[in-house]
This record gives structure tokens, C-alpha cells and sequence, in this order.
């Protein structure tokens, strides 16, 4: 019986600028363990002058997560949260009953110009914690644990993996690591979590002696260890943990678990009545459908 039960290709989003791929939700399954969206942005060079500005926007039910391979973004909140997120570094940002947040290209970078390339998840709170209050937490490179073996680098971005646990505080059993891998290099990936799966950013790697191309997410199946190896050097994202306790609607940038929440979200956002981003003026409008 294969390793993978499924295989997720990449549909690409224009987001203003610049284009993403966008690995989840999918057809196949909505969510890996809480992981209910996965987009990989870049890599994208900008001149100097150039960078991105997404303006402030709203978020209910949900954590999102940044992790930068390349280059720089300037994330502030409503909670007043100001932060420059740097490669290796993670953004958590918990939105529970309603956040807004804007991301844009540093002063710095968009006058010097750079090239940016990163991830950015979203982890579908528990249907007890979707309306909990809104919180940020930076977490640098260096706190985060780094395990190193010949031809292989393995960073825990949250959760617990390879006995070594994060310092992310989130919500369940949940597991997200970053992997740098020269070719021929093996791993193994354990049974420790109920849902994992794996997406190759860049190069291609093998799963018991099938192809998992780049830019492809391979959900594996649970419960047995499973042997990759990377066919050519290649940068992996392997995340999961506990499926989620009960179907998810996704709405723009709203989750819930009733569309009663997503439909009041919705209204909020046209009564302008979610919190502000201190320094902001802008704001997204709610799209007609």
C-alpha cells in the first residue's frame, strides 16, 4: 500500500504584485491536523521602491503563521503589535474573536529593494477557543530548536517533533518543522502525530520510492513511520498534528465552525467595528462574494 493517501498540487493566487501557491484547503482534504490554509509566496525579487502592502484586514477563528526563507515584512495589529519578521523567525498571531492586522515591506528593505520568500499558514483554532481574545507573539530564529545531522538541517517551527519541542505555545498536539536536505540525505518521519504531511518548496524528494515533485504536498498515511529521501537538495515543510473537532467554513479571511460566525464577522466588517491598527488609515473592503 502507498505511503501517501493523497497528493495536493498547487493552484496559484495573483495577490496584487506578486502570486502565491496555494496548497490548502483542497478538494482532496480541507485541513492537515489544524493547518486549514498553507500558501508559499515567492521567491519574488522587488526593485527598490517596490514591496508589498497589504492593508489592514480582518480575522476570526483562526492563528496565523509566517515563516520567512527570505527577505523581510512588517506585521502590526489592532492589539498594537509592531514587528519585523526575519528568516527563521515566526509571527503568531491568535485572532479568536477578531483581529486586524496589515503586512507590508519595511521602510529599509523597499528603499534598498530585496527578494522575499516565505510561508504563511492558517491554524484553525478549537471550536472552544474560536472566540477567545486576540493575542501576538515574535519568536526569533534562535529561540526556535535546530537539529543537525550530516546533509541535513531540521528547524522545530511549532509543536514537537524528533524529541524537541518548540517554544510557540498553541492550541493541541500539532507538529510544523522546516527541513534543508542535500540530495541523497534520508529522514524519518514518526508516527507521533495522528495527520502529517509534507510540502517540498523547493527540489523533489521520495516517500518509499514515490516521486513527490516541487511545489506538492504529500498528506501521508498515519500510524507508521515513514522513511523520505531527498532526490535532489531540497527544502521541505513537514506539519500536522490532531485532525480538527468538526468541519470548518471559510469565508475571505474568516474560519469558523458555523456560518451564524461567519455571517457576524461579515456585518462587523461592513460596520466598521472591529478594533483599528494604530498608524493605519486603510482598510480592505469586505469583498461581494
Amino acid at each position: 500500500m502507498s505511503s501517501i493517501q493523497h497528493l495536493l498540487k498547487p493552484h496559484t493566487r495573483d495577490l496584487g504584485g506578486f502570486t502565491v501557491r496555494r496548497l490548502l484547503p483542497a478538494f482532496e482534504k480541507q485541513a492537515v491536523g489544524p493547518f486549514i490554509f498553507f500558501d508559499h509566496m515567492g521567491p519574488v525579487t522587488f526593485a527598490p521602491g517596490d514591496g508589498i502592502d497589504v492593508r489592514p484586514h480582518p480575522h476570526i477563528g483562526l492563528a496565523t503563521v509566517t515563516y520567512l526563507f527570505e527577505g523581510e515584512m512588517l506585521h502590526r495589529d489592532s492589539l498594537g503589535s509592531e514587528q519585523v519578521i526575519r528568516p527563521g523567525d515566526v509571527n503568531w498571531m491568535t485572532a479568536g474573536r477578531g483581529v486586524v492586522h496589515s503586512e507590508r515591506t519595511p521602510l529599509t528593505a523597499r528603499q534598498n529593494g530585496q527578494r522575499l520568500h516565505g510561508i504563511q499558514t492558517w491554524f484553525a483554532l478549537p471550536q472552544a477557543d474560536e472566540a477567545c481574545e486576540p493575542a501576538f507573539f515574535h519568536h526569533p530564529a534562535a529561540s526556535l530548536p535546530l537539529l543537525t545531522t550530516p546533509g541535513l538541517q531540521l528547524r522545530i517551527i511549532l509543536g514537537h517533533a524528533w524529541g524537541t519541542q518548540s517554544p510557540v505555545t498553541t492550541f493541541g498536539d500539532t507538529l510544523y518543522a522546516a527541513a534543508d536536505m542535500l540530495a541523497g540525505t534520508r529522514l524519518d518521519i514518526p508516527a507521533d502525530h495522528a495527520e502529517r504531511a509534507i510540502y517540498v518548496a523547493d527540489g523533489q524528494i521520495s516517500i518509499h520510492g514515490e516521486a513527490v515533485p516541487t511545489h506538492h504536498v504529500a498528506i501521508l498515511q498515519p500510524g507508521a513511520t515513514i522513511t523520505l529521501q531527498s532526490d535532489l537538495d531540497s527544502r521541505l515543510l513537514i506539519f500536522g498534528g490532531d485532525p480538527l473537532d468538526g468541519h470548518r467554513h471559510i469565508w475571505w479571511n474568516f474560519v469558523a465552525s458555523s456560518r451564524e460566525q461567519i455571517e457576524a464577522a461579515k456585518q462587523q466588517w461592513r460596520d466598521d467595528l472591529f478594533p483599528l491598527v494604530p498608524g493605519e488609515s486603510e482598510r480592505i473592503p469586505l469583498p461581494e462574494r
